[in-house]
């Protein structure tokens, strides 16, 4: 250690060296990717945003409140008519009556709430069963917690659980089963069977469930979304987490929630509390008064993005790319295979820079490389339709 001339201590470079706990995880590909689209000018199908504003009546009450001192700290579980309205929500849906004292947090997006489930039950050791492609946050977040990630495979091309498979994984170190419906990556759906079955094993093997729903309200073709919150066995050992930023379309707030039993969710703010402890109060009022007084949004939202697929599949008709239209979410998968034999990661990099089109490549939602999966890629279709326009002109030229 140097020293220096006022005879302090004095730390080099050597001397702060760090152990990553995480020494594999690099930069997410959704940055990676939306990094490259701006430095090339690309068209971002990339990372899932929309490329329009929030419902301007939302935007209008966040100022108000912005602009009228309602700027600081709020409870540490959410404002109460927020937590009110996101509890009359899920009842109105899915006909589950919750407490919204001690039932309902409010989180700093749904990746905060997705942190907080799974460190308030997983502990060193324990084993958690994630369904490969999976959102890359849950992998690092339970190898943080010293337990270690099952990955189970879904079924191309429908990209549905293979229930003979998901019980063969579990062991008697088994804790929790993180399950994503409506699908980011693939757009798949799990039907009432799927969640059935899913109650029954979590009851046999006591186990908790964590459900990743921050698309619920963006699914087709006259689907209901299968929430564990319709299941009352399933829902007393679950964790069901959505996102105001996907359904009003203001990503960029980060809010969202988490909805489990008195007892879950006791666990769940030990965590938060220490996380972010609350969420900034003017967007959080200004939720409420839309939830309030525009319930029929996120009624309208699956046909609103409907829409957007079959516009944006329809100018693809003529492309090489093969697919089957998303269920649900704002992401279409296509496969490329008809027109390179490229790695995604490389092709999706490549497209950016010389066509201008951004893309994600699906294989990085794979804990492990399978040489014989398809080639595909994931295209958001949350853009006005100027953008995808031009978009798919360009693919349908490749």
């Amino acid at each position: 250690m140097r020293v220096c001339a006022a005879g302090e201590p004095r730390l080099t470079e050597l001397d702060v060296s760090v152990k990553s706990k995480l020494p594999d995880v690099e930069t997410t590909i959704f940055t990676v990717m939306s990094a490259l689209a701006q430095e090339h000018e690309a068209i971002n199908l990339s990372q899932g945003f929309p490329d329009f504003d929030g419902p301007s009546f939302l935007l209008e009450r966040v100022q108000y409140y912005l602009s009228h001192g309602f700027n600081q700290y709020p409870p540490m579980q959410g404002v109460q008519s927020l937590r009110h309205g996101i509890g009359a929500k899920v009842s109105a849906m899915y006909g589950c009556s919750v407490d919204p004292e001690t039932e309902v947090t409010v989180t700093a997006g749904a990746t905060e709430a997705l942190f907080c489930a799974i460190a308030a039950v997983v502990s060193a050791g324990d084993e958690v069963i994630v369904f490969d492609p999976a959102y890359d946050s849950y992998d690092p977040v339970i190898r943080l917690q010293g337990a270690q990630a099952v990955h189970v495979p879904l079924q191309a091309p429908s990209y549905r659980p293979d229930w003979q498979r998901v019980q063969e994984a579990i062991t008697a170190r088994t804790r929790l089963i993180i399950i994503n419906t409506p699908h980011n990556p693939t757009g798949s759906i799990w039907l009432e069977d799927d969640l059935k079955t899913l109650e029954k094993l979590a009851v046999q093997y006591g186990l908790f469930v964590l459900a990743d729903e921050v698309y619920e309200h963006i699914i087709f073709d006259d689907e209901a979304h299968q929430s564990v919150c319709r299941f009352p066995d399933l829902f007393a050992r679950s964790f069901a987490v959505s996102s105001f930023g996907k359904t009003y379309h203001v990503t960029g707030w980060k809010v969202g929630y988490c909805v489990a039993p008195a007892a879950l969710s006791e666990e769940f703010r030990r965590i938060h509390q220490f996380v972010t402890f609350t969420v900034n109060t003017p967007v959080q009022l200004g939720l409420a008064d839309f939830l309030e007084a525009h319930a029929e949004h996120h009624l309208n939202l699956p046909k609103f993005y409907q829409a957007k697929r079959d516009y944006f599949l329809s100018l693809l008709e003529t492309s090489r790319f093969t697919f089957e239209p998303s269920c649900g979410t704002f992401f279409q998968l296509l496969n490329y295979e008809a027109i390179s034999q490229q790695p995604d990661t490389d092709l999706a990099k490549r497209w950016t820079r010389e066509i201008g089109v951004a893309s994600i490549p699906v294989s990085v939602f794979y804990r492990e490389p399978d040489p014989g999966r398809a080639q595909v890629l994931r295209f958001c279709f949350a853009k006005d339709d100027a953008t995808l326009a031009r978009a798919a002109d360009i693919l349908c030229s490749l």
